[in-house]
């Protein structure tokens, strides 16, 4: 739209030869003349001005290619998520749950107040909020994964993998990446239920999770880590 009004404004002064020819002039006063150039050219602006992108919106688009700061407190309460499952067969679940609790109440703060945009800070956020206790937790952690893939984080697309794996499994789905393993109380470690056919390996890669080949050693080292 821009070149093509650009280049209209460039032809108003043959425009105007063409509409006042030399042979009009006793005709068409200059002033007229005059008048109508100043008003094409207040026309031509106006319709440059309409079509440019709000300034709000070159200002948005420009800062997503900023390196944005990580939040300080986000990395901390990541830090902390993460330290308490160091050692997985050590784990007191009647500490570690409700201390999940206080990280996500921290985090969802953090969000509500608009703190968070790096996208470290929903790839950190994405992990806490997937140690819920609810579906909408697990939901919840999958959106802000997605934006931490979207604000460029790569190796963001293995916990958008897991998060929704683990919503569907809490909504009693079966998972389509195979990125959780359970453990029924007195069976063997499992990934069931689990729809293996709807997305193929290469997609699974893709998505930084690994091949089904591959998934069943991991279920065989969790039978050896915590028989």
């Amino acid at each position: 739209m821009k070149p093509f009004l650009h280049g209209l404004a460039q032809s108003l002064p043959f425009a105007i030869r063409l509409f006042f020819p030399k042979s009009d002039h006793s005709v068409i006063s200059a002033k007229a003349r005059t008048s109508w150039r100043i008003t094409m050219r207040f026309f031509i602006a106006a319709l440059l001005l309409i079509s440019s992108p709000p300034l709000a919106a070159q200002h948005i688009g420009a800062g997503q290619k900023v390196a944005l700061t990580n939040n300080q407190e986000m990395t901390a309460i990541f830090a902390a998520d993460q330290a308490a499952r160091d050692h997985p067969a050590a784990i007191d679940w009647k500490v570690l749950l409700p201390a999940d609790k206080a990280r996500r109440a921290q985090t969802q703060a953090l969000l509500d107040a608009g703190k968070l945009s790096s996208a470290d800070d929903f790839y950190h956020a994405a992990y806490v909020f997937q140690h819920g206790d609810e579906a909408e937790d697990c939901l919840k952690a999958h959106a802000l994964a997605v934006v931490a893939v979207a604000r460029g984080k790569r190796e963001a697309t293995w916990i958008a993998a897991a998060t929704l794996d683990r919503y569907l499994q809490r909504i009693g789905q079966p998972q389509i990446y195979g990125t959780q393993f359970l453990r029924p109380p007195g069976q063997k470690w499992t990934q069931e239920p689990y729809r293996r056919d709807l997305l193929s390996d290469s997609v699974r890669q893709a998505s930084g999770v690994p091949p089904l080949a591959a998934q069943e050693g991991q279920r065989k080292d969790w039978e050896r880590k915590l028989p």
